[in-house]
């Protein structure tokens, strides 16, 4: 799932005889998001002893895990070789490379973050200034009921967190941390999933005067 003029390589059109792995996944390659399926190709293990142990290492721990992913794992090759798949796929990209250029147009003017807008995948990611994040910044909350939970778990978490659970509670508008990846990063996630052009636009303005009034509001 390319866009925006980008382009991918092949691995194996640039490693010559190499050993390698290429890691892929289905929010890479295939639009189901939920699926949580990836997958490993490998690349001239034979050209390696040590490689070639490395891989048989990890092919016999695979065989010792319980695998959560079956449906996918059964589905794609069917979905990937239907003839409708390649109209589908591209039908799809078209669609979140129109997103994705709505959304950086909406945010990526907005004062304390840092939007690049993304080429592939069915997602994009917004990085505040770290600077700016404090744990007295706040949303107004209609509900008295909801103000005084958010307040109750948006205490010593990590503040993309926090602002996360205010935006959610403010507007129901719900997208993830990126410390929620493990990241060192302060930031959030959020889909191009929304089949509705026009609500999704009114989302994304929606975020973008929320990052400013949570942010100014300890000022």
């Amino acid at each position: 799932i390319v866009y925006n003029g980008q382009k991918t390589v092949p691995i194996g059109d640039v490693i010559g005889d190499g050993p390698a792995i290429s890691l892929k996944g289905i929010s890479k390659e295939f639009p189901w998001p939920g699926a949580r399926c990836g997958w490993m190709e490998v690349y001239n293990a034979d050209k390696d002893p040590i490689f070639a142990r490395f891989i048989n290492t990890i092919l016999q721990q695979k065989m010792s895990e319980v695998c959560s992913t079956t449906l996918p794992q059964m589905a794609i090759p069917r979905i990937m070789s239907h003839p409708e798949y390649p109209g589908y796929l591209q039908a799809r990209i078209r669609h979140y490379e129109k997103l994705s250029k709505i959304a950086y147009d909406l945010l990526k003017d907005v004062p304390f973050v840092i939007v690049n807008r993304t080429d592939g995948a069915f997602y994009m990611t917004v990085l505040f200034n770290e600077s700016v994040l404090n744990e007295r910044q706040f949303l107004h909350i209609d509900s008295a009921d909801i103000k005084r939970y958010v307040e109750s778990i948006a205490v010593d978490v990590e503040h993309d967190k926090r602002f996360v659970y205010y935006l959610l509670a403010a507007t129901g508008i719900c997208v993830v941390p990126l410390t929620s990846f493990f990241s060192p990063l302060l930031g959030f996630r959020m889909t191009l999933l929304n089949k509705d052009v026009d609500e999704f636009e009114h989302v994304v303005r929606t975020i973008a005067q929320k990052i400013s009034e949570y942010i100014l509001s300890s000022k």
